[in-house]
């Protein structure tokens, strides 16, 4: 039976289709922000016509950079300090985490999204839109921002490269500029999570007359980069001070994750997890959530940390060290707060007065004057409600 003679239209094609994936592997090469937007374009215009150019187009785009099959073999060298000849970044290799980070819903959400985002790239590329590019992290000190960041890059299988931005200033600010671009220019070398760290070093509003017009024209350079950085590569920026942000900044992050202080679920949760097997009681456990209610997950760890090694030198239990450091804690808060923070205790646990009382070093009288206070403030204010 004689063979089908071939078509040269279809021949034609598909030189051109070879021709084009060629043209795109090199164009990604390069890590052009522009070359990821028009491949994906591409990608998702062929998608039912010319299938197969099209799984093709995404497949590409899914190895770049964050997912390059090249590993580190291109990667440039370690960036360093012209003059001091110090690294300027901190790298983990393989991250190693000695406790998960404990997250509110709404964080843990965001991260979780991230995360499905680079493992499940092709939906995305093949609907022609990229992974999340950039994230802005933000919250008060101590309250896991470079843990998630830790966390992601594990959870990835990819180094994480670490700029603290209040320590590569320079006093010669042209430096500065030139150090700053030799980091960014080495994260977009490899496949590696980016964190620039106390962002608000240098990414201060424009209008603070403190700041000499070489340390603006910084901030316009770092916008310019989170602008273009390109898809596949992820840059996290991390500020325990947003308010000092140029608003610029916040409209230049496609995330926006919130790292807000800890619930007292929250915190328990990471009490139990400081503990490292170490049990108490759930009675010890609330009020040891509540005692810190307005700590950040550091100021508790410090605590549990102080409390574990004081049992191993007293030779008493780790309970009765968190008893000891909880009732100084509480003696040292105003009366009023004592007072309040027991009724809390009791109100939430359902403890009785007398075990209250033992824990927490306060006077059963002090407690039943606040839990009568309590009770007729509630009462008011519900027959507030009721008239209105």
């Amino acid at each position: 039976m004689p063979s089908n003679p071939s078509n040269p239209q279809t021949d034609e094609l598909s030189e051109v289709e070879t021709d084009l994936v060629h043209v795109a592997r090199l164009a990604l090469a390069s890590n052009s922000s522009h070359a990821q937007v028009t491949l994906r374009r591409l990608a998702r215009r062929y998608r039912d016509r010319r299938p197969a150019l099209a799984s093709d187009l995404v497949m590409l785009l899914r190895e770049s950079p964050l997912r390059s099959s090249a590993g580190r073999a291109t990667v440039m060298a370690e960036p360093i300090d012209t003059e001091s000849r110090l690294p300027l970044v901190r790298e983990e290799e393989h991250v190693v985490l000695s406790v998960e980070p404990v997250l509110d819903t709404e964080t843990n959400a965001s991260l979780q999204q991230l995360l499905r985002e680079y493992r499940m790239p092709e939906p995305l590329l093949e609907a022609g839109i990229a992974p999340t590019r950039t994230a802005l992290f933000t919250g008060p000190p101590g309250v896991g921002k470079t843990l998630a960041a830790r966390w992601l890059a594990r959870e990835l299988g990819v180094p994480l490269i670490v700029l603290d931005l209040s320590t590569v200033i320079s006093s010669l600010l042209g430096r500065t500029g030139n150090n700053l671009r030799k980091v960014l220019d080495y994260a977009k070398s490899t496949k590696s999570i980016l964190l620039l760290d106390e962002l608000d070093a240098i990414a201060k509003k424009r209008d603070d007359v403190t700041d000499v017009g070489e340390l603006k024209r910084l901030v316009t350079v770092l916008l310019q980069e989170v602008d273009s950085w390109p898809g596949g590569s992820l840059l996290l920026a991390a500020t325990n001070h947003p308010e000092l942000l140029d608003p610029a900044v916040w409209r230049r992050f496609e995330l926006l994750v919130e790292f807000p202080l800890p619930e007292p679920e929250k915190l328990a949760a990471a009490i139990q997890r400081y503990l490292d097997g170490n049990e108490i009681g759930n009675e010890t456990l609330s009020m040891l959530a509540q005692l810190y209610v307005g700590s950040s997950f550091n100021d508790v760890e410090r605590e549990v940390m102080r409390a574990r090694r004081a049992a191993v030198l007293d030779g008493t239990s780790i309970e009765q060290a968190l008893f000891q450091i909880a009732q100084i804690r509480i003696r040292t808060l105003p009366a009023a707060q004592r007072g309040r923070f027991v009724a809390e205790i009791i109100r939430s646990t359902g403890m009785s007065q007398r075990r209250a009382s033992e824990m927490t070093g306060v006077s059963r009288d002090t407690i039943r004057k606040y839990m009568a206070n309590q009770s007729s403030s509630s009462a008011k204010r519900e027959e507030i409600g009721d008239a209105g």
